[in-house]
């Protein structure tokens, strides 16, 4: 349950309901097991004994900055040990810290989660607050939508670390071969997919095979709200106007087959992002630093713009991003509260952070002109920070997860997925895992469209 902007009182009513429920045995998917270790309550001068003292923790992380940051904080901190582990990308590291959950013991001091996994954690009674040490006073460090997603009701349950405003990214060279301009609304985006494929069909406006994070960012960018929370009283509408808006949309470019099919991380992907064979990707800000370390053909003819709109209007949803959290199994809470608020609030941590192709959610960093105004030589010579912070600042808001979004996007290709699949209605297959989550979530505890 991600509360995003809701008045103060409301919020803090609506999870003391759901911490209760999820006390007595709610949700047994999310919590099975005791979460032992620390766990207490702390203070900022905790965090600063605890760091002086020193001590070992232990750190999950897939991101590329992780070992340079862990040895940065160990240089400055000598006494302290992190033992970092890269446990595998988001569901496998996920999986990991379920059943290290469940099982009472082996959980990380620190783990890295992304936005859309942290109300299923958190919860789950399985991650420390860290509103004792001092934590929410740094909220103006960072932007509102990451905020958020780490604030459940004046609980903070972890720091934010990234962020991923959607953009459009296109191929500036292909666009041109083929007088296409660029599209500020999501007609035009469909005129220039009809336009592209007519003219060479071999190139594609976008590849998309079905992707949970990429639906629910474009239902969120189109005025959807179809997850909402109160308590353990859960409703899901998919077919609310914001679904509808994107479904439709989007349902004319699969049937019209104007999508490539190529698997996205693909290597098939990443070569028709050089080629030209695919020639956009709607998607967070974080991928300019994909783009120039996995696609270097590339280089010099990729562009980025504002997302295409419905109305005109300027907005835009998030796609991706994490940050990270103290699990309630630590057994130095306050040792891991200062690592993890050195990490994602340290300028030298930030720094190196940022060095690695990450998308900042810290302010700071969000109007640093050195920043903002940086010539990217792989876009050739864009300032494509512009673009990307400015779309920060036009997220919509109101949008939220459920509290079981993780098992949520792991049945999406059952789903959602058979209608790219088979070119068929999106609305359809929206519909399908809509019954699913319903089932699923009755199953779980929660009262789920009762």
């Amino acid at each position: 349950m991600t509360f995003i902007r809701k008045s103060t009182a409301a919020r803090r009513a609506v999870f003391a309901v759901a911490a209760t429920a999820l006390s007595v045995g709610a949700l047994t998917a999310c919590s099975g097991g005791t979460t032992g270790g620390g766990g207490a309550a702390g203070s900022a001068d905790d965090i600063e004994k605890a760091l002086e003292s020193g001590g070992e923790i232990t750190y999950w992380s897939w991101t590329p900055s992780a070992e340079a940051q862990v040895a940065a904080f160990q240089k400055k901190y000598p006494n302290v040990k992190v033992n970092y582990v890269n446990a595998g990308t988001n569901k496998d590291e996920y999986a990991k810290l379920q059943n290290a959950i469940k099982a009472g013991s082996g959980a990380p001091d620190v783990v890295q989660i992304e936005y859309y996994a942290f109300p299923q954690f958190a919860l789950s009674d399985s991650l420390l607050d860290l509103s004792s040490y001092g934590f929410a006073d740094l909220e103006g460090d960072y932007s509102s939508g990451t905020w958020n997603s780490v604030d459940f009701d004046g609980r903070i349950y972890g720091l934010p670390q990234d962020s991923g405003p959607m953009a459009l990214f296109y191929n500036k060279a292909v666009f041109d071969q083929f007088g296409i301009a660029v599209p500020t609304t999501w007609d035009q985006y469909y005129a220039a997919a009809q336009k592209l494929h007519a003219a060479d069909p071999t190139k594609f406006i976008t590849a998309d095979t079905g992707d949970a994070g990429f639906t629910t960012s474009m239902i969120w960018q189109a005025g959807g709200t179809p997850f909402t929370t109160s308590g353990t009283d859960v409703t899901i509408d998919l077919q609310d106007d914001g679904s509808k808006t994107f479904a439709d949309n989007w349902n004319r470019l699969i049937e019209g087959g104007l999508i490539s099919d190529t698997p996205s991380w693909s290597d098939e992907w990443f070569k028709g992002l050089g080629d030209g064979s695919i020639a956009s990707l709607v998607i967070g800000a974080w991928m300019p630093g994909v783009l120039e370390s996995s696609v270097p053909d590339g280089a010099g003819k990729w562009a980025v713009a504002p997302i295409p709109t419905y109305d005109g209007k300027a907005v835009t949803a998030e796609n991706g991003g994490g940050g990270q959290a103290v699990t309630k199994q630590s057994k130095n809470p306050a040792l891991a509260a200062g690592f993890l608020k050195w990490l994602n609030n340290d300028p030298e941590s930030l720094k190196i952070f940022a060095e690695s192709g990450g998308f900042p959610s810290t302010t700071a960093q969000l109007n640093d002109p050195a920043f903002v105004d940086q010539a990217s030589d792989y876009f050739g010579g864009q300032q494509i920070n512009q673009v990307l912070t400015q779309a920060s600042s036009e997220v919509r808001e109101g949008w939220s997860y459920l509290p079981y979004q993780v098992y949520a996007n792991s049945i999406f290709n059952d789903t959602v997925g058979q209608a790219y699949a088979t070119k068929g209605d999106l609305n359809a297959g929206l519909t399908a895992w809509q019954d699913q989550l319903v089932q699923y979530g009755n199953d779980q505890g929660f009262s789920v469209n009762k």
